[in-house]
């Protein structure tokens, strides 16, 4: 199956903007003799302007003209040819072609699509496998190779189990990574304050610290006063 898609404008380059609106934007050189001693010649600055110009598709959408002879009568002028910049956007801009061995009978080209784009989260999973603080590999304190297997599964289970929780906040409306959420939940503590009275056992009592609302709302999506012990 051959997926063909064509972004707007607004993937263009900024180079390939234009800034004034269709106005040409100006640039002059010193305006007296004093003030353009060690500036650079015509030909040097020529060469700049083309250096510049240089990289692909730049020279094509960008317009200048270097009028005068000396520093102190360089004027340079610049805009963005945009009949320029629409032909370049046809011809090249924005066009992405994805192959693939599934056919329509396994999936229809906009599931084909959602699942080269949700690829940033595959990659994103690996980056937070190199976190050391949260679903890490490392450090691994593990030498053999049974000791090592195991290691890696119960941290891509972690992975796994971090990855569906922050699904179900997202079904909820909370929208956070990994590390956020972990964090907020690693920050919900419990108190366990002791009374004891004139005789008997002490009384206890379970008190939680001070949460803010997105703590709260964790706290009760997953039902972690289950969790607590019982007195």
């Amino acid at each position: 199956m051959l997926t063909l898609k064509r972004a707007s404008r607004k993937a263009v380059p900024g180079l390939c903007r234009d800034p004034g609106q269709g106005h040409p934007l100006s640039w002059r050189g010193p305006s007296s003799p004093s003030e353009g001693q060690g500036r650079k010649a015509r030909e040097k600055l020529e060469a700049e302007i083309a250096h510049i110009l240089a990289p692909r598709c730049v020279s094509r959408v960008i317009r200048t003209t270097l009028a005068g002879n000396t520093p102190t009568e360089l004027r340079l002028s610049f805009h963005v040819d945009n009949s320029a910049r629409d032909a370049l956007e046809e011809e090249l801009f924005g066009k992405q072609i994805l192959f693939t061995d599934k056919g329509p009978e396994y999936a229809s080209t906009a599931q084909i699509v959602a699942e080269y784009r949700s690829q940033e989260a595959v990659e994103a999973d690996f980056r937070q496998m190199k976190d050391p603080r949260v679903v890490s590999f490392s450090p691994m304190f593990h030498f053999s190779e049974q000791e090592i297997h195991v290691h890696v599964l119960y941290c891509v289970l972690a992975l796994l189990v971090a990855r569906l929780m922050v699904r179900e906040a997202e079904h909820a409306g909370m929208h956070m990574s990994v590390r956020e959420l972990l964090d907020s939940l690693a920050d919900i503590q419990e108190t366990l304050m002791l009374h004891q009275g004139e005789r008997g056992r002490p009384r206890a009592r379970r008190m939680l610290t001070e949460i803010d609302p997105t703590q709260q709302d964790l706290y009760d999506l997953f039902g972690i006063g289950t969790y607590a012990p019982k007195w």
